[in-house]
């Protein structure tokens, strides 16, 4: 062993282009032990200094292993070779498939088709493999448990891509780009600056929306700001079944049946969720039956841009932007990356096109549309269909508008042929009340504004003495209905301390304005003092602290919604008073400085 360990040290510094094998084992990249067996052995030396040494060694640049012999003293030997260029030249083949050079012998090491010998996996051609977080986009050239970028654990997966050999991703406008190029008009690439005059001239305000025609259209112009804007990407929202799809086929009809045009109006609807069957059948339950109403199911974006080019549809639909994907881009359909991507390229295709597009996003468990928070700063409106489980009222609410007001609020019922706009929102949260009966006990009439809407709602509470049972508040904030009850038992004096109370807003309504404030109030009184407010009364008003009453934004519109319903008196704060009686709408107000005022004055 001291002789072959003398030798191995002479043949490196003689060699120091090739290392020595001083192990015996080999690891895969599946952690799989290879065995191989390296034999050498030599001549001896002659009297005369010309003996010859042979070891073999592993050469990087070749990545074979090469069997060598050389001179002791440096002088080659005359029958052999200085350096065999890989294994299977330096000798006849031997047993168990190794290599004999002369006296030395070398068994193949055993690797797996495929690796290297350094446990690599070998590339084919130009493919490569990219480690991609779903969460954040960030590529990695290997797997790791948690991403480095974002923390998020098990996010990183394998996206392989044996089409490019670039590392750069494709974007969306990148990979849509030959889609799209056919839209262009003729000399779009040779635009210039133009100034404001020259644009507004050309700009006609009266007919440059897409008109929505009838109830359900007013409803939702409402929201959208007066029409559809041409051009303009709108991502509506909402929880599952709570009628996205039914509200987009519906607009869907509006529009193609439109006549405003002067020429046919064709409308695509894409979905990537259900076949064109169902919802041909969806259309046939809401007896839509129009001509220029197309319908598609596909989820390449590129395949969609160019099956609708010769249609030269009036808007698309796309239902949903979590089912469609771009060729060429990393993530599967629903991803992030996918989601990011695909409503850019819609984006620069409505740009482009002059073609309004509305798509449908599904929401996350906290009510969000589902993806990253920069899907909402692309697209230009952003609405948010809510409703109750089971209630038939929808509202539909403006979040982002960069044509119109964040403030304006839509309201449909849904019925078995579809969303139905409700004429007078106030009438479906209020009851049917008898005069003076002993059930109103407990309940009260508040007037809130939501968006540019006022609504008329009902509250009520109950009251338990000696009750174990915990406070409960429904449709209202638990903070701010607890303030309400420590206000009237410091300084309204009522004893509640050792009572039970029940707060509820009727149809479900979460009670945002602090202008119900009031009336959350006198229906804890009524339902303590055991004696109903009389059924003609509304309440408006915020309480502070100290037991006064504040006024609250815009109270001539809500005293003039009072009014319309036919209610007779309204209790607002007495700083108010004196600008509403100018109004002579023939409603009495009363005004109150506090809550003992409030009580006197109703409970007598």
């Amino acid at each position: 062993m001291q002789t072959l360990r003398t030798i191995c040290s002479h043949c490196h510094r003689s060699k120091p282009y090739l290392s020595f094998y001083r192990s015996s084992r080999f690891r895969s990249p599946n952690r799989t032990t290879i065995h191989h067996n390296v034999r050498i052995s030599f001549r001896e030396c002659s009297s005369n200094g010309g003996g010859a040494s042979v070891w073999t060694g592993y050469d990087p640049t070749s990545g074979n292993i090469v069997t060598s012999r050389t001179s002791v003293h440096g002088a080659k030997a005359a029958n052999s070779p200085s350096i065999d260029s890989s294994d299977e030249d330096s000798g006849e083949e031997g047993r168990n498939g190794g290599v004999r050079a002369s006296n030395v012998y070398v068994e193949k090491p055993k690797i797996r088709s495929g690796y290297d010998l350094v446990g690599v996996k070998r590339k084919k051609g130009k493919s490569r493999t990219v480690w991609v977080c779903s969460n954040c986009g960030k590529s990695f050239g290997q797997w790791w448990g948690a991403c480095g970028s974002c923390g998020s654990s098990g996010t990183v997966v394998e996206f392989a891509d044996g089409e490019r050999s670039e590392s750069r991703v494709n974007t969306g406008f990148g990979a849509s780009e030959n889609a799209v190029r056919s839209w262009l008009q003729r000399g779009s690439r040779d635009q210039r600056p133009q100034r404001l005059k020259e644009v507004q001239q050309g700009l006609n305000q009266a007919t440059w929306r897409v008109p929505l025609s009838g109830l359900f259209g007013a409803e939702v112009g409402r929201v959208l700001g007066g029409g559809l804007v041409p051009g303009s990407l709108v991502l509506i929202g909402g929880d599952p079944g709570v009628g996205k799809s039914t509200l987009l086929l519906q607009i869907a009809a509006m529009i193609a049946e439109g006549q405003d045009f002067g020429r046919e109006s064709p409308v695509v609807y894409v979905s990537g969720e259900e076949s064109i069957e169902q919802i041909g059948n969806r259309a046939d339950r809401m007896r839509i039956g129009t001509d220029d109403l197309f319908l598609y199911s596909s989820t390449d974006i590129e395949d969609i841009l160019e099956k609708i080019q010769p249609l030269s549809p009036r808007a698309l639909i796309v239902d949903s932007i979590q089912t469609v994907y771009l060729k060429g881009v990393a993530g599967s359909a629903g991803g992030v990356i996918q989601v990011k991507e695909c409503t850019s390229a819609l984006l620069r295709f409505a740009k482009d096109t002059n073609i309004p597009v509305l798509l449908v996003g599904h929401v996350t468990k906290t009510g969000d549309i589902a993806g990253p928070r920069v899907l909402e700063h692309i697209v230009d409106v952003v609405l948010y269909m809510e409703g109750e489980k089971y209630s038939n009222h929808r509202f539909l609410r403006s979040v982002k508008n960069r044509f119109g007001s964040t403030d304006e609020l839509g309201v449909f019922e849904m019925c078995p042929s579809g969303l139905q706009a409700v004429v007078n929102p106030s009438e479906m949260f209020l009851g049917e009340q008898c005069f003076d009966s002993e059930v109103l006990a407990g309940l009260a009439v508040a007037v809130i504004i939501d968006g540019s809407r006022t609504f008329l709602i009902e509250i009520q509470a109950l009251c338990l003495h000696d009750s174990s049972s915990e406070r409960q508040f429904t449709g209202v904030d638990k903070s701010r209905a607890a303030l309400i009850i420590a206000v009237l038992i410091k300084q309204a004096g009522l004893k509640l301390q050792d009572h039970a109370i029940f707060v509820n807003v009727v149809s479900g309504v979460k009670l945002e304005d602090t202008a119900g404030d009031l009336a959350v109030a006198a229906s804890i009184c009524s339902s303590f003092l055991e004696f109903p407010v009389p059924n003609n009364v509304a309440f408006i008003g915020e309480i502070g602290l100290g037991g006064e009453l504040r006024p609250v934004p815009r109270m001539d519109k809500r005293v003039t919604a009072v009014a319309k319903l036919g209610y007779k008196k309204c209790i607002v704060p007495k700083s108010a008073e004196k600008s509403l009686a100018t109004l002579q709408l023939g409603l009495e107000i009363l005004g109150c400085k506090n809550l003992r005022e409030v009580i006197n004055s109703v409970f007598r």
